[in-house]
């Protein structure tokens, strides 16, 4: 049982905790209106993505409080290396930034910090400060706080295909024995359960290549709020949102 640690500005009703109870298991976010946010405001697009640290914060916290087991952040695509390289370089040392601010609270929160993505491509100094909140948060068994960093579902199904057609010709697995199942372990999300429940913010309805093996049957919920904006009590509609649905998985 996770403690409830006072994180929000506004406490929680009574009646709202208890209808975190049935919060989902694997929230997915897709992070988008940073560049905007900023634009704006008249101010260049690094200034949004580093507003936006300090909200990955806030909703880490929020999803804590809620008792989210898994919370997995669309931090860097493969698309984004064509964006300018000023903005390319600055991106990625906002996970060295984040988590020089933010790791002792992470630890102190039982938080676990992991990655799914080409980890190996992106640069040194991204690499080791998030090496290092592995490896310093590795033993915490609460929220699992996935960064999808350098990450595309194209590329990770392709990536699978390969090892798979690999593992065929080494008869390591048999042709017969292949299905959704044993193809899930190929991919970067082995392990983890497949989200629940997705949110997107910034106005946007696609999900720009991001887990579309693993969101089959994952509930979706949209905002117009750019990251930045985006905050508790919006977090909280959309799992009080989450929880009015019924999952059919293609039943009745």
């Amino acid at each position: 049982m996770s403690m409830k640690i006072p994180f929000f500005n506004k406490q929680l009703k009574e009646t709202e905790m208890a209808n975190l109870e049935s919060a989902p298991d694997h929230v997915a976010i897709i992070m988008d209106g940073n560049g905007r946010w900023a634009q704006k405001r008249g101010l260049p697009r690094i200034a949004g993505h580093k507003e936006g640290v300090s909200t990955v914060n806030k909703i880490v916290k929020a999803a804590v409080k809620a008792n989210i087991k898994i919370l997995t952040l669309y931090t860097f695509s493969t698309e984004n290396w064509k964006r300018p390289k000023s903005e390319i370089d600055f991106i990625l040392k906002l996970p060295k930034e984040f988590l020089h601010i933010y790791l002792p609270g992470l630890i102190e929160n039982n938080v676990r910090i992991e990655t799914i993505g080409d980890f190996d491509a992106l640069p040194k100094h991204t690499r080791d400060a998030v090496q290092y909140a592995k490896e310093k948060t590795k033993d915490n068994d609460g929220l699992l706080l996935n960064f999808a960093l350098n990450y595309g579902s194209r590329f990770e199904i392709m990536h699978a295909v390969k090892q798979i057609m690999n593992d065929l010709d080494c008869s390591k697995i048999t042709l017969d024995s292949l299905d959704e199942n044993l193809f899930s372990t190929y991919l970067y999300t082995n392990g983890l359960s497949d989200p629940d429940l997705l949110i997107r913010t910034g106005g946007e309805q696609r999900l720009s290549n991001f887990l579309l093996w693993q969101l089959a049957y994952t509930e979706f919920w949209f905002t117009d709020d750019l990251w930045p904006d985006f905050n508790e009590t919006t977090f909280l509609n959309a799992l009080y949102d989450y929880q009015q649905r019924k999952r059919r998985y293609g039943g009745i």
